[in-house]
């Protein structure tokens, strides 16, 4: 835990100022590109923790995200080389007080979060974003490392095709 009490010191100082509730999109932009998680920049690795982060801002419960990547370390994959270990993201949803079900399938959720394989799977990295269905379409935060805003698109299948989902968790009201 020597490693996750460092990060926390280093990604308070880098916090001290923003992200407070507001969404996060483009993690290798702005501040969050220099926070760390594990042995890594978030800009590497920290959409898991990125995610659960906006899940939070949108459901209006406002917690710091070095809190979030401090929480989150106990779950890092190869001291966070490879990021966060996708089916601990319920745990800390539950930690956070959300209410939420594990499923394979996005199906008709309104608001999710889901892990997927970006390439092929096992040969490829995993990204996870958050997700809410609106009149417009499904908006994904965080869509990739460098996009600065919400992606808007009409299908489940333009976020992940289905056989690259590896998790979703679909966030229930309290």
């Amino acid at each position: 835990m020597i490693i996750g009490k460092y990060n926390y010191r280093h990604n308070v100082i880098k916090s001290r100022d923003f992200y407070n509730g507001q969404i996060i999109n483009g993690q290798a932009l702005n501040t969050v590109s220099e926070m760390r998680y594990g042995l890594c920049h978030m800009s590497f690795n920290g959409c898991e923790v990125i995610s659960v982060y906006n899940a939070l801002a949108y459901l209006k419960k406002t917690v710091p995200l070095c809190d979030i990547a401090f929480y989150m370390e106990k779950f890092k994959v190869l001291f966070g080389i490879f990021g966060c270990n996708v089916f601990k993201i319920g745990k800390a949803l539950k930690h956070y007080g959300i209410n939420y079900v594990r499923s394979k399938e996005i199906g008709s959720a309104e608001i999710f979060i889901v892990s997927f394989w970006t390439g092929k799977r096992l040969l490829s990295s995993i990204h996870t974003v958050f997700c809410t269905r609106g009149a417009d379409g499904i908006n994904i935060y965080n869509k990739y490392n460098s996009c600065p805003d919400v992606r808007t698109c009409k299908e489940n299948s333009e976020i992940a095709s289905p056989e690259k989902i590896i998790a979703v968790y679909i966030i229930k009201g309290d």
